[in-house]
């Protein structure tokens, strides 16, 4: 490079950052003037702008959930718990999403010709209706059920009626027992995994005795701390016009999972088709002619090549079941959005309210981003080698 070509470069690199300045110089003065003008609106009406509400008394209810809540809590703590009813339905919908739009992703590419159909109706349907009416109709139809006194009663200790789902729960030692089944299960995988990495390299079949030995010492301490404490099993049971014990999952809960899952699942089978479509044809072929079976082909060859395609999709996919979880306001599911208008009518703090819940939003948001992303390159440079 000539010292005018690097003149040129530098007088373009210089340019460059001259004009991204200006933009952003243009952009913090306009916040700062709408900043402004809002202040002196804010004060002319008497309201006192900052975050010194968010430690009064709330002076609302929000209905029973995971956590809580009472009107003589802050109005941070209600918050709080908007979020984590936010995060509750869109975690167990982005799970339970992903289950089932695999399921209808490979279904959809199924050689039976009634369970492609069925498959392909239910996408059609799904994408091409808004989620709120779905929702509606999924709450419409939870409310048509009959009363508790007539409650269905699909299994043992299990009641189904127009004011939610009520199972059994466990009690006392029940965490316990719960820990020992974890434990049992870390172990058991634990061995399966180390299996698999010795049949590949061509070693002896053999679990890791360390790894066994740990596993057993979780496993046993937990149930016997289980046993010791006693498990017993909390039922519910009718109590005059409601159950009483057991858990509860609400009317309102259950339509807003339910409408994200299936409205989600439809989006993820398309985006799980087009990555199992994306590989290409004949590698499948050669794995079949060498004798693969079809699990091993799609486990080593399908989807360590589907996964970079399909990742950045479903990143966007889980991103909107986040989002679209907002929707829940108009089935009446206490959520951030909901907690956070009734905070705004009552403090009348309108903007920081907003500003709250968009950074919550927002974090959440980013954190799924950065979580989905952290396997990307990995699996993008197996896919060339595979390709390769």
């Amino acid at each position: 490079m000539t010292a005018r070509d690097w003149t040129s470069a530098r007088e373009r690199s210089l340019r460059a950052w001259l004009w991204q300045g200006a933009a952003l110089g243009l952009v913090v003065l306009v916040v700062a003037l709408f900043a402004r003008e809002a202040a002196i609106n804010l004060r002319a009406r008497g309201i006192a702008s900052g975050f010194a509400f968010l430690g009064r008394a709330s002076g609302f209810e929000v209905a029973p959930g995971l956590v809580a809540f009472s009107s003589r809590d802050t109005v941070a703590w209600a918050l709080g718990v908007g979020l984590i009813n936010t995060l509750r339905a869109a975690f167990l919908g982005i799970v339970l999403a992903t289950v089932l739009g695999v399921a209808v992703g490979i279904a959809r590419l199924s050689t039976v010709p009634g369970v492609a159909t069925v498959a392909r109706w239910y996408v059609e349907v799904m994408r091409n209706t808004p989620l709120l009416l779905q929702l509606l109709f999924w709450y419409a139809l939870s409310q048509s059920l009959p009363g508790p006194d007539g409650a269905l009663h699909p299994l043992p200790g299990i009641f189904l009626c127009n004011r939610g789902l009520y199972f059994p729960a466990l009690t006392r030692g029940g965490v316990a027992a719960v820990l020992g089944l974890a434990g049992i299960g870390v172990l058991i995988a634990r061995i399966l995994l180390t299996r698999a990495q010795r049949r590949r390299a061509g070693q002896a079949d053999g679990p890791s005795t360390g790894w066994m030995v740990a596993g057993g010492a979780i496993a046993g301490a937990a149930v016997l701390a289980g046993a010791s404490f006693g498990v017993t099993l909390d039922r519910p049971v009718l109590d005059g016009f409601n159950f009483r014990g057991g858990l509860w999952i609400t009317p309102e809960f259950a339509a807003l999972v339910v409408g994200l899952v299936t409205n989600s699942a439809a989006f993820i089978g398309e985006i799980v088709r087009s990555g199992i479509l994306s590989v290409a044809r004949g590698q499948v072929e050669a794995a079949t002619a060498l004798g693969l079976p079809q699990g091993a082909i799609l486990r080593r060859i399908v989807l360590p090549q589907a996964l970079p395609v399909m990742i950045p999709p479903m990143t966007s996919q889980y991103l909107a079941v986040l989002k679209n979880s907002s929707l829940a306001i108009a089935i009446g599911y206490t959520d951030l959005i909901a907690i956070g208008n009734v905070t705004l009518n009552q403090s009348g703090q309108a903007i920081e309210t907003l500003l709250l819940v968009m950074a919550s939003y927002l974090v959440f948001g980013l954190l799924i981003a950065a979580a989905m992303s952290v396997h990307d390159g990995p699996l993008r440079s197996r896919r060339r080698e595979l390709e390769a």
